[in-house]
């Protein structure tokens, strides 16, 4: 499992980029960054753990508007140049706040590293987010978990591997761009230490994993 610790740039990213039509209409220059800020500001300071000024998210909305901008001037062969792709089906994402379960919950997530070694963790502030297999045996793992914290089934991920020198953000971005001209919609998208995990429906992954692949073959 891997911990990835996010700023409020790269949370306000992902946000934006989980939204089709906030991302879409920010391509089209027609986003307010005051509204969309206060419109996010809940969701931001829940994934970080804590509170967020206003302005720093207006600035991050800011910064990523500009850098589509930028990415014109950018070769898009550039972008995924050298990458690496690996889809996984028939995964589950679980999240869920520490506060809800407390030293038992840290007692389950050392038992859980153990035996899905395979797993990939995510901690956002106080917050945490786990995609593993789908499986009984995670489900029973899990079983005593809130029941809020519900499983979400269903999915598969494509990790997105970049090598060194390559800008995250450009490719969080340039991912997001291809998949919904495609029609594709992400249920999640979360940056790791060498590229990013992209969460989508499991009938939805190999469309997605073709259309990206291509990119990199071109």
């Amino acid at each position: 499992m891997r911990t990835t610790g996010v700023s409020v740039p790269e949370v306000v990213r992902e946000i934006i980029t989980r939204n089709r039509s906030v991302y879409d209409c920010m391509k089209m220059d027609l986003i307010n960054y005051t509204a969309l800020a206060v419109k996010i500001q809940p969701d931001v300071e829940k994934t970080l753990g804590n509170s967020v000024n206003l302005n720093t998210i207006v600035v991050a909305i800011k910064r990523y508007a500009d850098s589509f901008d930028a990415k014109e001037e950018v070769s898009e062969d550039a972008v995924l140049k050298d990458a690496r792709l690996t889809l996984t089906d028939g995964i589950m994402g679980l999240s869920w706040n520490m506060t809800d379960a407390g030293d038992e919950m840290a007692k389950m997530l050392n038992e859980f590293h153990k035996e899905f070694t395979d797993s990939e963790f995510f901690r956002f502030g106080d917050s945490f987010r786990i995609l593993t297999e789908d499986s009984d045996r995670v489900r029973r793992h899990f079983q005593s978990l809130p029941r809020e914290n519900q499983f979400n089934s269903g999915l598969a991920k494509i990790k997105v591997a970049v090598p060194e020198g390559h800008s995250r953000s450009d490719v969080m971005a340039f991912v997001t761009e291809i998949l919904h001209y495609n029609g594709i919609d992400m249920a999640d998208a979360l940056f790791t230490q060498d590229g990013l995990v992209i969460v989508l429906k499991e009938e939805d992954a190999p469309k997605a994993y073709e259309k990206l692949r291509a990119q990199i073959s071109r």
